[in-house]
């Protein structure tokens, strides 16, 4: 395979020059040797997303020299940091024809700031290797990380604006200064990294002038080099709880319960479940149904009261001193005894048989893959996640949940997810779940998320993150002026269109 456009002879010369910048082991458009990079999850056939080739670069110098050679062929370039962006396209590239940049091989942790909590780190650093550097050298911070932890990357994930579950689980509000390397090769250190040996590159994000960083988070602009992250003092004292809910309405009220709680600082994180996430982690969907369709609702009731739980749960993990927590939790206990919801404590008899003891860990510095287990529920490999977000009400969560319950259940498909809750905002994060050797359902599935893109834009809601599958669609629910703006934005950098085309519908 060939990029479009770029002639045999031209794609030789740039991988023969490529090879001499990174090295003849980390450049190939061998078809075996990309596997790793077209393999996706998506309701797609595997040839849509198949890439030419991959680089793989060991420094920013390398990435710069890399660019200028992708420049002059005009060879498109699709970067990934960890390749871990598991049901939202994975490793490959939008479009097919299009040469991976893998930056894995940029994985040193560049500086840890014990009195400041933050960390400078390059694309490959994953979590896990990050929170064990911490470790052996007895820093007391924690990190922020989504659901893929152990593998994924606060670059990547920071940079597709990603939730987590401690305090700095926004991670777009916690990090702090990027290098970018620009379409032309030239660099840029964003914020108070343009003045010579600041040391607060970052501690103050703003700088002078214009906030650019915005402009490289979901876009095809530039290739993110370093990005410093801020890390959660470890607190003296943590501790977890749970209510649950077993009706709808219920949850609602729940939801502003959990809104005026995080607004006071009560608490600051939290999930808000529905239990089928919790039970597509822990059965097969043939040991629990095997009528046609989607699970019915009152079926989907008696299945988790057959188990012991409510329907919804709503977990949270309080911080501080000891006299802190105790505080914060009376007020909690108090505040949710309103909505009528079961409360349970960490250590109380029976909260471990709930979903409680993962969200717990991932909420206290402990990554893991358990939530990875909802791909044995169906089988198949398909996994695309969708991302709207609610004003956090109750009222509009429970209008945006009936909503895209109703899509799912017209297309045969389970809700599977909840919300993570932001304070004045809540992501309903949900994965539609199908079996990727079957063509009659591949099929189905790509419609599922197409109408459910459009049933949230006609109501009003706007998806924040999605597959490389979607991103056209998406981008059309934002606006013409918004989509010409990018365009000028990618005309200006990146005259010749080769970072990434595509990425969050952008072309030049």
């Amino acid at each position: 395979m060939l990029p479009p456009g770029v002639s045999a002879e031209n794609f030789a010369a740039a991988l023969s020059e490529w090879r001499t910048i990174v090295g003849e082991d980390y450049v190939t458009a061998d078809t075996d040797r990309l596997a790793p990079y077209s393999k996706v999850m998506l309701p797609e056939p595997d040839e849509r997303h198949r890439p030419a080739g991959a680089v793989a670069p060991a420094s920013t110098e390398e990435v710069q020299a890399v660019m200028k050679v992708a420049d002059k062929y005009r060879i498109p370039l699709w970067m990934i940091s960890t390749g871990k962006n598991l049901g939202y396209g994975d490793a490959a590239p939008a479009t097919a024809g299009q040469v991976v940049l893998d930056l894995k091989r940029m994985n040193r942790i560049i500086e840890v700031d014990e009195t400041l909590c933050y960390a400078l780190v390059e694309p490959g650093v994953t979590y896990m290797q990050l929170k064990r550097y911490l470790e052996a050298n007895n820093i007391p911070l924690w990190i922020s990380f989504p659901s893929s932890g152990p593998v994924a990357g606060p670059m990547g994930n920071t940079l597709d604006r990603g939730v987590g579950y401690n305090r700095y689980g926004q991670h777009f509000e916690n990090f702090c200064g990027l290098e970018v390397v620009l379409a032309d090769g030239s660099l840029l250190r964003t914020g108070m990294g343009g003045v010579a040996n600041s040391r607060e590159w970052n501690v103050y994000r703003w700088g002078y002038g214009p906030w650019v960083d915005g402009l490289f988070s979901q876009s095809n602009f530039g290739v993110v080099t370093k990005i410093g992250i801020w890390l959660m003092p470890k607190p003296a004292v943590s501790l977890g709880f749970l209510c649950g809910w077993n009706d709808d309405d219920s949850m609602a009220k729940g939801m502003n319960v959990v809104r005026d709680l995080n607004l006071h600082k009560v608490i600051e994180n939290g999930v808000l479940g529905h239990t089928m996430y919790h039970i597509a982690q822990t059965y097969r969907r043939s040991e629990i149904y095997t009528g046609p369709g989607a699970i019915p609702r009152e079926r989907v009731k008696q299945i988790c009261n057959d188990i012991g739980l409510g329907i919804w749960g709503h977990i949270s993990t309080l911080y501080g001193t000891e006299e802190q927590v105790a505080v914060n939790l009376k007020i909690a206990r108090e505040a949710f005894a309103t909505t009528g919801g079961q409360f349970a404590v960490q250590g109380e008899p029976g909260i471990e048989k709930t979903p409680f003891h993962h969200w717990n860990l991932n909420m206290t510095n402990e990554p893991t893959l358990t939530e990875f287990t909802i791909y044995n529920y169906k089988g198949g490999g398909g996994s695309s996640w969708l991302a709207p977000v609610v004003r956090c009400e109750g009222s509009e969560a429970l209008r945006q949940f009936n909503l895209m319950h109703g899509v799912l259940d017209e297309f045969g498909f389970d809700y599977i997810g909840g919300f993570l809750i932001g304070g004045r905002h809540a992501e309903q994060l949900t994965d539609i779940l199908y079996d990727r050797n079957d063509a009659e359902e591949m099929d189905r599935a790509y419609r599922c998320y197409v109408k459910m893109v459009e049933e949230l834009h006609r109501a009003g809601y706007g998806i924040y993150r999605t597959s490389t599958s979607f991103m056209n669609h998406l981008a059309e629910t934002y606006g013409p002026a918004q989509k010409a703006f990018n365009q000028k934005l990618k005309r200006a950098l990146d005259p010749n269109g080769i970072i990434a085309p595509g990425k969050s519908g952008i072309t030049i």
